[in-house]
């Protein structure tokens, strides 16, 4: 339990619950406390500007975790012990302090840099160990000086929008618990902000179901008979999908550059038109073509075929990579102008991307801001009228680089978002929109402007490079500690014949349907360092689970096999059933459980509270065995008593949950007699591991009551 002692700022030192966090604080720090355990933390300067980098003093000797922007629209981790450590473009910083060098106990501190009026910030380390802040308005480019052939230029922001001082450019909090230390500190912000979290929104219907999107199998070649083709696949395996997306390549697009003999990069097509392109609408002397008349014939028709209850189509946040064709019949109308991106200088210190490049060098056409509620109004409309359900939005980071002359970064963000969610709100229903490549503090922060449930939480899953697959499960995990409390994480995506249906079977159940765990973010156990396997952990309405995952080879670091312990913990039971592939094991509340698993190996358990019931009658209701979160499927746990025919009395358990398959359950002894759904059925009990299993047939498979007789 902490005693509240609000951050205080003396003599040059930061403390925090006690601990000097900060040292060296330079005069020019203001500390604003918020609440008992926050406060805000900003900078004044003597000179206006639109880009500061103020410095907040020195960190050493700590574990420390980053979520930093690698690229221009992702996140991803890195741990450290000094603020050396600490990359540009931080966007979240977690510390744990110690209460001294002998104690278990610690004091975690997250540092989250905020919006503050139209200036954004984020923070970074030096050589020195000093912690920065960067707050900046946007970027434009200014040749200061020319000495013989070289010149030096200067990067500063939008010369229109400047400051001498920033008070909230960052949040500070400190609390026991780090997961608990997110929430609070969100909540907190959602006060002072006025705003949403992500269990404030209403959520898409999608998420309640398996879907399937056509990225890696067509990449821009998507075309009706390869969706077909990919849905049909899916539906054979036994996991029909009941969402599609249908991602990059049915736009009306031109590649003017292509056209002209330069070789293809991506980022230089721009937008047309509205409408779909020609490989999902017939032209007029095509009277025998197979081609779909247009796209609402085509979704009608998979929609029938496939029984899909949700369609999405995916467009950029400026129409297209490019934005828009300027100076044309179906475009003139939105006013689209050429504007050249200009990066950040910390953006260029990370890594590059190619369409970026391309973009810079020739162009995006952007909507004129103040016809942007058309356009989007104009498009989605039209989607809507095509029997389109929703729309994923791809490349919102763009705007940082083109919001010079527009009040900056943080207003132009601001004003296109609210353009967006209010088309979204006119033209669909059931918030339908999947936000993508926003990992920014400017899209991260607005979202407490958003109505947006469902976001990417990390770059591209790449599928044939399994050194990358490690660095994904570890991106969108950490991702989601932050943004898990904003939007419920969008991982991602599969080939038709390339299916691994002994994978699929045990996420998706018959009727398409997926088993989700009770809260939109994942939890986990904060890893320092690499050579740690990584726990993931969630809970259901009846159970825990835990996914294990060996990263171990995608991290500069050897790669080694090492065991490490689950602890099972009171927030489940003082008794609990874990249950993986290798088995079943009863554990105390303090028992462990050692796992061992290979490089690009993983597990996953099931944790069930036991609980003593009438006639001392042990039982823990587990999961459909055959699932990965199979807790997923239980909704509920009853217990009860009746009198047969002949005056007997039975103790009768009743498990409710959904999903066909193999059910199974811990009982201290063996049941009289099981039902489903009232109807007898045989079941098997194991007296060894107290293991009681029961099959749920395909036609209860939307729901069933088990009735455990004793």
């Amino acid at each position: 339990m902490l005693l509240a002692t609000r951050p205080l700022l003396k003599d040059g030192n930061l403390s925090i619950n006690g601990k000097e966090v900060l040292k060296d604080v330079p005069e020019n720090i203001v500390v604003m406390p918020l609440t008992d355990t926050s406060a805000f933390v900003g900078a004044t300067s003597p000179h206006a500007s639109c880009r500061h980098v103020f410095k907040l003093g020195v960190i050493k000797d700590v574990r420390l975790l980053c979520l930093f922007r690698f690229k221009l629209w992702w996140m991803i981790p890195r741990t450290g012990s000094s603020a050396s450590d600490i990359p540009l473009e931080t966007q979240m910083l977690l510390l744990e302090a110690r209460q001294g060098p002998t104690s278990s106990q610690s004091t975690y501190i997250i540092f989250l840099p905020v919006l503050d009026g139209n200036f954004r910030s984020s923070l970074q380390g030096n050589s020195s160990d000093e912690l920065e802040f960067c707050v900046e308005s946007g970027y434009s480019i200014m040749i200061t000086l020319r000495i013989h052939d070289f010149f030096f230029l200067s990067l500063i922001g939008d010369p229109a929008v400047v400051t001498l001082e920033s008070l909230k450019a960052a949040f500070v909090n400190y609390g026991d618990h780090p997961f608990d230390l997110v929430k609070d500190s969100m909540m907190i912000l959602e006060k002072q902000f006025g705003t949403y979290l992500a269990y404030h929104l209403q959520m898409p219907g999608i998420l309640d179901w398996f879907g399937w999107c056509t990225w890696d199998a067509f990449y821009s070649d998507v075309n009706p008979q390869g969706i077909k083709d990919g849905l049909m696949s899916l539906s054979q395996g036994g996991t029909p999908a009941r969402f599609l997306l249908i991602d990059d390549g049915w736009q009306d697009t031109i590649n003017e550059f292509l056209e002209q003999g330069e070789p293809f990069v991506d980022g230089l097509h721009r937008l047309a038109s509205i409408k779909e392109n020609k490989k999902l609408r017939r032209i007029a002397n095509e009277a025998n073509s197979k081609t779909p008349s247009d796209l609402k014939e085509f979704i009608s028709d998979i929609r029938r075929t496939f029984d899909l209850k949700y369609v999405y189509v995916s467009h950029a946040l400026l129409g297209y990579w490019g934005g828009l064709v300027p100076n044309t019949v179906a475009t003139k109308n939105y006013d689209p102008k050429l504007r050249y991106p200009i990066l950040s200088p910390v953006y260029l210190a990370n890594m590059r991307d190619i369409s970026m490049d391309s973009m810079g060098k020739h162009g995006i056409g952007l909507v004129d801001p103040d016809k942007i509620s058309q356009f989007y109004d104009d498009l989605h409309g039209y989607l809507a009228s095509q029997d389109v359900d929703g729309v994923k939005v791809d490349a919102q980071n763009i705007l940082e680089t083109i919001s010079a002359g527009f009040g900056g970064r943080v207003s132009l963000t601001r004003q296109i978002q609210q353009a967006l969610e209010g088309s979204i709100a006119a033209n669909f229903s059931d918030n339908s929109i999947i936000c993508c490549m926003a990992q920014s503090t400017d899209s991260i922060t607005s979202n407490f402007l958003k109505q947006s449930a469902v976001s990417r939480a990390s770059h591209d899953f790449y599928p044939k490079e399994p050194a990358a697959w490690a660095r994904h499960i570890a991106a969108v995990a950490f991702n989601s500690i932050l943004l898990g409390e904003l939007v419920v994480p969008d991982w991602d995506i599969d080939k038709p014949g390339r299916h691994d249906f002994k994978i699929l079977q045990r996420l998706v159940l018959p009727d398409g349907s997926v088993l989700r765990a009770k809260y939109p973010e994942d939890h986990l156990e904060i890893v320092y360092s690499p050579i740690r396997l990584l726990k993931i952990w969630n809970l259901n309405k009846c159970t825990g689970v835990i996914g294990i995952f060996n990263c171990q080879g995608s991290w500069p670091v050897p790669s080694t096999n090492k065991a490490f312990q689950v602890v099972t913990g009171s927030e489940l039971s003082r008794q609990s059933l874990q249950l993986a592939s290798s088995g079943v094991s009863r554990l105390p509340m303090e028992g462990s459980l050692n796992v061992s698993l290979k490089p690009l190996e993983c597990d996953v358990f099931t944790v069930s509270p036991i609980k003593v019931y009438c006639e001392g009658i042990e039982f823990a209701a587990i999961r459909l065995m055959n699932m990965y979160n199979s807790g997923g499927a239980l909704e509920c746990v009853e217990d009860s008593t009746a009198t047969d025919s002949s005056g007997c009395s039975k103790y009768i358990m009743h498990v409710k949950g959904r999903g066909a398959g193999c059910f199974g359950a811990y009982s201290n002894c063996k049941p009289i007699s099981c039902s489903i759904n009232l109807k007898d059925e045989d079941f098997n009990f194991n007296d060894q591991l107290n293991l009681l299993t029961i099959t749920i047939p395909p036609r209860h498979n939307s729901s069933w009551d088990i009735a455990i007789c004793y």
